[in-house]
């Protein structure tokens, strides 16, 4: 499939890339010949972005099907009791995802952003998700904490999100795994 999906891509990038030579090879073509070059190739670029898009679709749709998808994603509120350094997710024994990450992202998700962190295939059954949180904390001291939550996966994808969250009463961060309901 993903070979499919690259040919099908390099083709629309041939065709769009000998539409441009021929424009340019018709420079000497009259005003009405040129707009209708470039008509068509408007023309063929639009339905190239809309075959990418259902291209991108099918291929999500084919490696992650519904019934055994995992979403994580990961958002951060404020961050005035912890500056994240890196995440690391894992489902029962095994590591799924590990991020870390740059001044620009942490921006971002002081200012409402969520982040992808992993979405793949769950077999069906009982999980234990875990998540593990590393940087500074509310004195500049290192920080290390985890949040875990066990889940039921069923037929139904799977939406977690991993939430850090600043505790005014407590003075310091509380991480926790929330799942969306769908």
């Amino acid at each position: 499939m993903t070979r499919l999906l690259t040919a099908t891509r390099l083709l629309l990038a041939l065709s769009l890339y000998a539409l441009a030579a021929m424009v340019w090879a018709q420079g000497s073509a009259t005003e009405a010949e040129a707009e209708n070059l470039a008509l068509r190739a408007e023309s063929l670029k639009q339905q190239s972005l809309q075959l990418n898009r259902d291209l991108l679709i099918l291929e999500e749709e084919l490696l992650f099907p519904a019934n055994s998808q995992i979403a994580l994603y990961l958002s951060l509120d404020v961050g005035h009791y912890f500056a994240l350094d890196s995440v690391k997710v894992k489902v029962d024994d095994d590591f799924i995802s590990s991020e870390l990450y740059t001044d620009k992202q942490l921006t971002t998700l002081r200012r409402g952003g969520i982040q992808k962190l992993y979405l793949g295939n769950l077999r069906q059954g009982e999980h234990e998700i875990s998540a593990f949180f590393t940087g500074t904390g509310p004195k500049g001291q290192s920080y290390k904490r985890a949040a875990s939550l066990t889940v039921e996966k069923t037929t139904a994808p799977l939406v977690l999100e991993l939430k850090i969250v600043d505790s005014g009463q407590k003075l310091q961060p509380v991480f926790d795994i929330k799942q969306w309901e769908l």
